[in-house]
């Protein structure tokens, strides 16, 4: 018999504006698969309601509520009848949530954090919405989606009983090569929610480029930037791109861009779920750097690592040939090991081990099994 699995979220319903919705599907529908069952609390808010490209619900239950109070005593009545209850990072009210869970018997309790880096830095100033300090030691699991030294940050400073990574993942059943689209179609394309602590990067690794090289087409799909600013005359944008059209966004790119949020960089082993759709699709992928990059992707053969406008200039000048090889390999190597399949196995051995540490009711070892 399967695990059931309670979240409060962010947002399954939309991408927009957002990189936890396609990581959370491909974690949850691979779950699906191995047989367990997974009910997600989303608040329904304006801007995620419009932009909604989650309809298809049949491997999880998505609870959408107006308000915490409307909803309170329907979720907290599934998340006690659950063998885990989860609440993860930006869900509205996420603090006060995580209260009234942790004061649940049943279930184990786990905290997801997507943007680890952030919560951690701005945990310094205060309680956040959705977590305060002295929540941390009281999860039996504290997951993030960034690795590497800040894992033993969180048990060492913040008193984490156990910090383990799940990091971003990819549906392969939903990203693949397709043939280019015109819509599409350019020599290297960027998708990113605007962030001002990587702008700088931005500047230097895509605009800066594009101002170089202005018989080469650039495409830019991504919210929330300033609409009077000034952009290069062959760069086209897209304010949003459906995660149903990201294979034709990427497979009508000779390129891609990744670019890391300088709070991520800085921690290091911080790979966004588009950093694995945009490889699942064979798209070479030219990348900043930061610490971990190469525990995931080999420099120079399944990623081009650039620093400056002169490296995109000159991966772009590569025989396309060569950036062909450069994406399948990556693509072989996401397919292997970056699956929601992948993290679903990674998130049910935390589990277990969790869950012998608490000693809790249920057979751990037969649920691992």
């Amino acid at each position: 018999m399967g695990l059931k699995i309670t979240i409060f979220g962010l947002t399954l319903s939309s991408s927009w504006g957002n990189g936890h919705a396609t990581p959370y599907r491909a974690l949850i529908r691979a779950l699906a698969g191995l047989g367990h069952r997974v009910v997600f609390f989303e608040k329904d808010v304006d801007y995620y309601a419009l932009r909604r490209d989650f309809d298809r619900w049949d491997y999880c239950e998505l609870v959408l509520y107006d308000n915490w109070e409307g909803v309170r005593e329907r979720a907290l009545a599934c998340a006690a009848g659950s063998d885990v209850a989860m609440v993860a990072s930006f869900c509205p009210q996420g603090a006060r949530i995580a209260d009234e869970v942790l004061d649940l018997a049943g279930p184990l309790h786990v905290f997801y954090d997507l943007d680890t880096p952030i919560t951690l830095a701005n945990l310094r100033y205060g309680d956040l919405d959705y977590l305060r300090a002295d929540q941390i030691p009281e999860f039996d699991l504290y997951l993030s989606f960034t690795g590497g030294r800040i894992l033993k940050r969180l048990e060492t400073v913040w008193c984490a009983r156990r910090a383990r990574p799940l990091h971003a993942c990819v549906d392969p059943d939903q990203y693949w090569r397709k043939p280019a689209s015109d819509e599409f179609r350019c020599s290297l394309s960027y998708m990113g929610t605007f962030a001002p602590d990587r702008q700088a990067s931005l500047d230097d690794l895509f605009l800066e480029p594009a101002r170089a090289m202005p018989e080469l087409d650039f495409v830019l799909a991504g919210s929330l930037y300033p609409w009077q600013w000034q952009w290069p005359p062959n760069v086209r944008r897209f304010d949003h791109v459906a995660p149903a059209k990201h294979p034709a966004f990427y497979s009508s790119s000779r390129a891609t861009l990744n670019v890391t949020r300088a709070g991520m960089a800085e921690c290091g082993y911080c790979p966004s779920g588009r950093f694995f759709e945009a490889a699942a699709c064979g798209t070479a992928i030219l990348s900043d750097h930061w610490e971990g990059l190469e525990s995931f992707f080999r420099d120079q053969e399944e990623i081009l690592l650039v620093n400056s406008r002169e490296d995109v200039v000159a991966a772009l000048h590569l025989p396309s040939e060569e950036l062909a090889r450069v994406g399948a390999r990556a693509r072989e190597r996401t397919l292997d090991e970056h699956t929601g399949e992948r993290r679903a196995e990674e998130l049910l051995r935390w589990l277990h081990e969790a869950g012998r540490a608490g000693r809790r009711s249920r057979d751990w070892h037969r649920v691992a099994a």
